[in-house]
């Protein structure tokens, strides 16, 4: 069942008035809706950030909503407008890897390519789609069509190559996901894939500039001040920390490095 509580995510900021026309479109088609922003400070183009933002906070809301997500280069271009239908509520977004992180981790059961043009503004433009297609689209849903009132079904739509990684019993081999505003390194690794690995292990991180050794933990205190520490955050991934401190700027990471996590001993 679809609630009536509709979130956006995108990189529009707040200075035009991007946010506000499709605020205006969704509450135009269903006034009882209440509208969540994630953020619109997504940095431009960025779809990797905007697939983080949506997959840390979309499963803390209600069973039913509906997530519309526009971080979207390739607006206008052969790419699809799409809608996946999960077990905890509705991703409204374009095909390019934005809404697959957040719905895979609610599991999905259905994608759909959004063709129905009668639940789309009666003009589309070739540049706002957030406007034109997915506003309407989460609205009606809002208001209790069926997924599958918008389009076919499909099986083929883009997953991101940045949640792509490798683990085994001693081995963890991802990339960098997102640093947050702490300069905690996040990886792309989820807490399942990662369950191996135990409170008190010494691992060897391997970085494309430097090697570590740290110990991988519950909290960022299990570490001294300003000491390195692995351990899963509040989102589910595997993080690389320096406690009371940036990892990011001691140890100079950036997003979509490579990295290897080796699990060594315990001390």
């Amino acid at each position: 069942m679809i609630s009536r509580i509709v979130t956006l995510t995108s990189d529009f900021g707040l200075r035009d008035p991007y946010v506000a026309e499709m605020k205006a479109v969704i509450l135009s088609i269903c006034p009882e809706a209440t509208i969540v922003d994630i953020t619109h400070e997504i940095e431009k183009f960025n779809v990797r950030a905007g697939a983080v933002a949506l997959a840390s906070a979309a499963s803390y809301f209600p069973k039913g909503t509906v997530h519309v997500a526009v971080v979207d280069p390739g607006v206008g271009t052969r790419r699809r407008p799409i809608l996946v239908q999960t077990g905890q509520g509705v991703f409204v977004g374009p095909d390019n890897g934005v809404l697959i992180p957040a719905a895979d981790k609610e599991e999905i059961t259905h994608i759909y390519e959004i063709t129905n043009t009668e639940l789309m503004l009666s003009h589309v433009s070739n540049t706002f789609h957030g406007r034109d297609i997915f506003a309407p689209i989460a609205a009606h849903l809002s208001n209790g069509i069926s997924p599958t009132d918008c389009g076919p079904e499909i099986d083929d739509a883009v997953k991101p190559e940045f949640t792509k990684f490798t683990s085994t019993k001693e081995t963890l081999i991802g990339e960098i996901l997102h640093v947050d505003d702490f300069g905690n390194v996040i990886t792309n690794v989820r807490e399942p894939e990662a369950r191996e690995f135990n409170d008190g292990d010494w691992l060897t991180v391997e970085l494309p500039n430097r090697d570590l050794r740290l110990r991988f933990a519950k909290t960022y205190a299990e570490a001294k001040p300003k000491e390195p520490i692995a351990l899963i955050g509040s989102h589910g991934y595997v993080e690389i920390a320096l406690n009371q401190g940036s990892a990011n700027k001691e140890f100079h990471i950036r997003i979509g490095d490579r990295f290897k996590l080796i699990r060594n001993k315990k001390d």
